[in-house]
């Protein structure tokens, strides 16, 4: 993804060092690899402007795996032949920053997103060396394209269900695209206006810069203090 001016020359003048720190977007389309996501425009934004700080990223789609239905880390200990998820979950774990993004359905996530969010939920007893719940030390991120209302709707929810379960939210953590009402063209059409968008740009770019030294206020602290 070509950024702009701006945000190629923040990345270039930037002193700050975020080798250390990896990152894991989770697509929420309802559409399979490799068929076009117009939510991973907007998604290749901010990946790239980590990409420029050194940032470890990685970018799928739950869609493309057989994720189970339920709360418990595995859903093959109950009935099911078989869950994809906990191979997710060790991405999850492993990543200091988490960014879901989805499109807009009916005014609200997609149907993946709510099954992300709640197989997330099905570990959210789980505990560190400190005592804290196993989120806790990262942060959390929401990226949103579509064209009907719901943006911010769509992010409440998401971030709202991230910091429950022990996420850190970052100021301005969630940006969003929407194109005109109706079946007019997406975020990656051609006459869109999307990846051109000013207001949509500068969001992404606050967000991502806000999670980059969020994430490495933490670790320079060696994590929130379990007191």
């Amino acid at each position: 993804m070509d950024l702009n001016q701006k945000q190629k020359q923040q990345c270039e003048t930037s002193k700050w060092d975020f080798s250390d720190i990896s990152a894991l977007f989770l697509n929420c389309t309802l559409k399979r690899s490799p068929e076009l996501s117009h939510t991973e425009g907007l998604v290749n934004i901010s990946k790239a402007i980590m990409e420029k700080n050194n940032v470890k990223t990685e970018l799928l789609r739950p869609v493309d795996y057989e994720i189970a239905y339920g709360v418990y880390p595995d859903m093959t200990e109950h009935g099911y032949k078989k869950d994809e998820w906990p191979e997710i979950y060790k991405k999850v774990m492993a990543a200091d920053i988490l960014v879901i993004t989805t499109p807009i359905w009916l005014g609200d996530k997609s149907s993946i997103a709510t099954k992300v969010i709640e197989r997330l939920y099905s570990s959210s007893g789980f505990t560190n060396s400190k005592g804290q719940y196993d989120y806790y030390n990262r942060v959390g991120g929401c990226l949103v394209t579509g064209n009907e209302d719901g943006a911010k709707h769509c992010a409440m929810n998401v971030l709202y269900s991230l910091q429950h379960i022990g996420y850190v939210i970052p100021p301005q953590s969630d940006a969003a695209w929407l194109g005109e009402a109706g079946p007019g063209p997406s975020y990656r059409d051609e006459g869109s206006g999307g990846p051109e968008n000013e207001f949509t740009n500068r969001n992404t770019t606050f967000m991502t810069w806000n999670l980059l030294h969020m994430a490495r206020m933490i670790k320079d602290a060696g994590g929130i203090p379990a007191h």
